[in-house]
């Protein structure tokens, strides 16, 4: 009865580790990550709401990334802990065995496996679908904080723009090229091969997507016989509705879920399924080993962390140390994450990123039965 609430309450200060270190490390990639987002408001003109609500969605998939990592340090950390506070030599002369707690460090690494399993599998593509869904839904919100002084901005498809001066919502010297066709009724040419050149010596931007030109030029060029037709005006109001920005919306193979894309390959590379293709075949593999094979290295963690709990003698300190063994564990980590990056592209690398968790565990696991009973028969 008590061992069991010895081994209730190192499962609960592990996993609390977890969580803490998981929750940390992730608040500061994602604060990052929300930094660069902030080109959504600035280039592409989308509202605050839509950048925050984009930001939180794309949390989840920062967060998935970190499980092994986290699971790492919280172990090391446990275990260096209770080793330093002599809790693990308490329990040893109380007849607890090594394999023990082995065995129970392994059955976390299971529930972390089917945590990262669930994640990774399930809510990550489906909620960075829903925030690629939610920029395709969403149209530019705003045309004032896409507008750089002396720089040309292509934020919108087929639309450039410059402008020398900007003071509030009034802009000087303005130059736009359109090739998108959002200004074709400002011309007599409708046709679809045509562009647009406005020149305009100042300008007001008046609410969200209205632009207001005077004294300038419109140029309308022809792209099959290069032919310029030119209309002077001394005020233009232009509608801005129309324009798109060139933000990827389509959702990329990650932010695809699984079930999509089990089916393109059970399917033979059906076309009426989003993003499968023939062509992606190799990036679609290495997706779904990222999605279910990685998370299997996270038990060899548990494992190589036991290594610790060997006895050290003082000419052999240097193999099970904390530095060594930690090494070692982000070595497999690192090892893992660069390996499957290439599984679409080899067999063989396919097939060796598989079988390294079937070789590593027991491997790991049999090594450590050998070292504690060495140390038992020694201590005989």
């Amino acid at each position: 009865m008590l061992q069991n609430k010895i081994y209730l309450n190192f499962i609960k200060e592990i996993l609390k580790t977890f969580f803490v270190i998981l929750f940390g490390l992730t608040i500061i990639a994602w604060t990052v990550r929300a930094v660069n987002f902030l080109d959504l408001i600035v280039e592409s003109g989308y509202s605050i709401s839509t950048y925050f609500q984009y930001s939180i969605l794309n949390l989840l998939g920062i967060l998935t990334k970190f499980i092994p990592l986290s699971f790492l340090l919280a172990l090391i950390i446990f275990i260096l802990k209770k080793i330093q506070e002599k809790e693990f030599t308490i329990l040893w002369t109380s007849g607890i065995k090594k394999l023990t707690l082995v065995n129970l460090f392994f059955i976390i690494s299971i529930f972390i496996l089917f945590l990262y399993l669930i994640f990774s599998t399930f809510i990550t593509p489906i909620a960075l679908q829903k925030s690629r869904a939610l920029l395709n839904k969403e149209s530019f919100n705003s045309f004032l904080p896409t507008i750089r002084i002396q720089q040309f901005s292509d934020s919108f498809q087929g639309f450039t723009f410059f402008v020398e001066k900007k003071k509030n919502n009034k802009i000087e010297n303005v130059f736009i090229h359109d090739e998108s066709n959002v200004l074709k009724n400002l011309t007599s040419d409708q046709s679809d091969k045509s562009s647009t050149t406005i020149v305009a010596e100042n300008g007001i931007i008046k609410g969200e997507k209205k632009l207001i030109l005077f004294n300038g030029q419109i140029i309308s060029t022809q792209k099959e016989n290069l032919k310029n037709n030119v209309i002077k005006f001394e005020q233009l109001n232009i509608n801005l509705t129309n324009l798109s920005t060139d933000t990827i919306k389509t959702p990329k193979l990650q932010e695809t879920p699984t079930i999509d894309l089990l089916k393109c390959i059970s399917h033979s590379y059906e076309e009426k399924i989003l993003n499968c293709k023939k062509s992606a075949e190799k990036e679609i593999k290495t997706v779904l080993n990222r999605r279910f094979i990685l998370p299997f290295y996270i038990p060899i963690i548990s494992l190589l962390c036991s290594l610790l709990m060997i006895r050290i003698e003082e000419k052999k300190s240097y193999f099970f140390n904390k530095y060594s063994i930690f090494g070692l564990s982000f070595l497999v980590l690192l090892y893992a994450e660069l390996i499957v990056r290439y599984t679409g592209i080899s067999k063989i690398i396919n097939i060796l990123f598989t079988i390294s968790p079937l070789i590593l565990i027991p491997t790991i696991y049999l090594f450590l039965i050998y070292k504690f009973s060495k140390e038992y028969i020694l201590s005989k």
